[in-house]
């Protein structure tokens, strides 16, 4: 199993395929061109069964994509790339068998998911007046479960240093 962050950073296939190498081995190494490194990630993954998420891709160019994954179909068979995207044109240019839209979180999840990060609790029962500042906070957020874990830490954080002093 291999964890790759592709993100916004540019679609560089040789870059993100020595990432993946590194993922796979758990070793960095240097190699002199694409066409080495994808016969090392070949050589790896030859006849096993593997799962590999390329995590945030954003890339569109269908040569590019298709150079990323042609090392990728030495695996075993029952071997799966999962990839996350924002856009939908994405896995399309993949040839992607299944998409899985994710929604966004109701009001009453996303309220739930920060206070969980703010406070340690389910909701703000125990603390109402944290309420309407978490409420405006979810809005804000758009409802996005990585924005509302991330500012639910920060907000845990800043209110235990105001209630030390």
């Amino acid at each position: 199993m291999a964890w790759v962050f592709v993100s916004d950073q540019e679609f560089d296939v040789f870059k993100i395929s020595k990432d993946i190498y590194q993922a796979v081995t758990g070793k960095k190494e240097d190699f002199a061109n694409l066409d080495q490194l994808h016969v090392a990630i070949k050589d790896k993954l030859m006849n096993k069964r593997f799962l590999l998420v390329l995590d945030d891709v954003w890339n569109e160019d269908h040569s590019k994509l298709e150079r990323l994954q042609s090392p990728l179909l030495a695996g075993a068979p029952g071997s799966r790339v999962l990839v996350t995207m924002r856009n939908t044109r994405v896995a399309s240019v993949m040839d992607s068998k299944e998409i899985y839209p994710l929604e966004i979180l109701s009001d009453e999840d996303a309220l739930s998911l920060f206070a969980q990060h703010a406070v340690g609790e389910k909701n703000f029962d125990k603390n109402p007046t944290l309420k309407l500042h978490g409420e405006g906070i979810v809005k804000k957020c758009g409802r996005l479960p990585l924005a509302l874990k991330t500012l639910g830490r920060a907000f845990k954080g800043n209110t235990t240093r105001k209630l030390v002093q």
